[in-house]
Formats: C-alpha cells, sequence, structure tokens
C-alpha cells in the first residue's frame, strides 16, 4: 500500500521556499531539485477545514479553485481575518509597503510588523519598499489614501505576475517605479498621524526567488486530477508558483492547487505532466513526493 500525503500548502523561511505537509514536516525546495508526485487514482479534492479545524463534512471541492475550502469553511476562515477587514481591534503594529511585481505592476500592502517580509514573498513580490508603520487602523487608512489619491491598487492578479517573471527589467528600472510612487506619497497631505513615514530602503527578490536567466513559461496548470501527475525540474519559486521545467518547456504550478489532494510518489518509469494545462503564449493565457 503507498503512502499517501495532503499537502498544506508553500511556505517560506528566511532559507527559502518548502512545501509544507498535513504531519508538519516540510520539504525544502532548492533550484534544480526534482518536483514529483502524483495524484492518487480515484481521490477527490477535499476541504481543507478554517482556522486549525478540520471540516465537518469533508466537503469536495473544485479542483480549480486556490482556496480549497467549502463555503462555510471559508466564511469561518474570514470570520477573523485582518484581510476580510474583521479584525479591527488587533493590537500589533502593522507596515504599510509599495511592492513592485512587473513594469506598471504596483500596489499598495499592509503586513503585520513581527512577519517582517514573508508577506512579500508569500505574494511574489519582486521588489518592495516600506512606507509606514504604526496601528492596524491606521495602516488601513494610509492604503486607501493611496488607493484614491495615488490609484495604486491593493491587488496584482497572479496570472498577470506570471506572464512577466521572465523578462523583467534591470534592478534601476525595477526600484525607480516604486522610488517614485514613495516620493509621490511623501507629499500627501492625509498621511494618518500616527503611521510613523519610513525612508526608502528598497529590497530586491529577484536572487531569492531565481529569476535571473528564467526561461519563459510556455504554460500553467490550471488544476490537478485524480490520476494526474506533476514533474519537473525547479527553475524559479515566486510566491505560492513553481516555474518547472518540463518536457514541454517552463510550466507554471501554483501549490495552492495541491491542497485538499491525497498525493503519492512518483514511481521509477515517470510519465511526465500530465495533469491540465493551460497554454502561455504572447504573454497571454490560451483557453485551451519528495
Amino acid at each position: 500500500m503507498r503512502r499517501v500525503w495532503r499537502c498544506s500548502g508553500l511556505r517560506w523561511s528566511v532559507d527559502g521556499p518548502v512545501l509544507v505537509w498535513g504531519d508538519g514536516r516540510g520539504s525544502p525546495l532548492a533550484r534544480g531539485k526534482r518536483v514529483a508526485f502524483g495524484v492518487v487514482d480515484g481521490g477527490v479534492r477535499t476541504c481543507v477545514g478554517a482556522r486549525g479545524h478540520e471540516c465537518p463534512v469533508r466537503a469536495v471541492v473544485p479542483g480549480r479553485g486556490t482556496g480549497a475550502r467549502c463555503e462555510e469553511c471559508a466564511r469561518l476562515d474570514r470570520a477573523h481575518s485582518v484581510a476580510a477587514d474583521t479584525m479591527a481591534d488587533d493590537p500589533r503594529p502593522y507596515h504599510v509597503y509599495l511592492a513592485w511585481f512587473g513594469p506598471g505592476m504596483v500596489k499598495v500592502g499592509i503586513t503585520a510588523v513581527e512577519r517582517g517580509s514573508a508577506r512579500l514573498l508569500e505574494q511574489g513580490a519582486v521588489t518592495f519598499g516600506w512606507l509606514g508603520q504604526g496601528p492596524l487602523m491606521a495602516a488601513r487608512r494610509a492604503e486607501e489614501l493611496l488607493r484614491a489619491a495615488l490609484k495604486v491598487p491593493d491587488r496584482i492578479p497572479y496570472a498577470d505576475k506570471r506572464v512577466v517573471r521572465a523578462g523583467l527589467p534591470g534592478p534601476d528600472e525595477r526600484v525607480a517605479e516604486i522610488a517614485e510612487l514613495h516620493a509621490r506619497v511623501g507629499r500627501l497631505d492625509a498621511w494618518p498621524e500616527s503611521l510613523r513615514r519610513e525612508p526608502f530602503e528598497p529590497v530586491d527578490h529577484t536572487e531569492v526567488f531565481g529569476l535571473a536567466g528564467l526561461p519563459p513559461a510556455v504554460g500553467v496548470v490550471s488544476e490537478l486530477v485524480a490520476g494526474g501527475v506533476v514533474s519537473g525540474e525547479l527553475c524559479a519559486a515566486a510566491g505560492p508558483d513553481l516555474h518547472l521545467l518540463t518536457g514541454r518547456g517552463v510550466v507554471v504550478l501554483d501549490t495552492r492547487l495541491m491542497t485538499g489532494w491525497e498525493l503519492t510518489a512518483v514511481g521509477a518509469e515517470d510519465p511526465g505532466l500530465t495533469v491540465p494545462v493551460k497554454e502561455l503564449r504572447d504573454g497571454g493565457v490560451q483557453d485551451g513526493l519528495f
């Protein structure tokens, strides 16, 4: 009887990306490492539960969703969430940041100071800089100020991030866009008084993610399926995405698609990539264990 694992997602540490399993163990991912696993034949994807608790009904969830939660567990998970604006009384200090993902792709966001740059790694931010630090609600007001006054969004779709990673400009151009925005923010009069401004000190994740010399992706895994196999050599990892060199070229796997499935090791006769893949052409998406 083959052993099975349940993936809890990709976590970023000071040493790089780690795939975390249901028993708490982790698999560090180094560039050049072979990533290969199969989805248990005949299996279904089940809800991962909420806030450390299992789904009481082990509901079946769609393969294409990145949340892997049923409607009820998703509601419970967001019931005390900073991201969902349902935890306004959080006493921790927060950072406001600008994150750059590619030309014309800058967003504003907030993260707890105690988390350091973990949130930026999780989002796949290529370059970022702090704007200020202070109470949660002041950080939220600053975030809204940037959206309203400077038209800076608070979200960048992952589909947009993926298609530009292989052709990023040099470090000077990466920094210039957020440096200019940081300066414009400094001239805003409505900045919350309780939010201490931060000097511009850009941080670049190009080397951490392994983006230098990254070949363009030819496709993105759209979902896992029972009996399917994912296999490839890790070229880069950014946010939840693994860029895998396969027999058909570089294919991106969003590791959030792995949660909720029972996975198993691939045998000696590795069949390669046998899960649905959306092709990438001209920067656009065409429908179409360790």
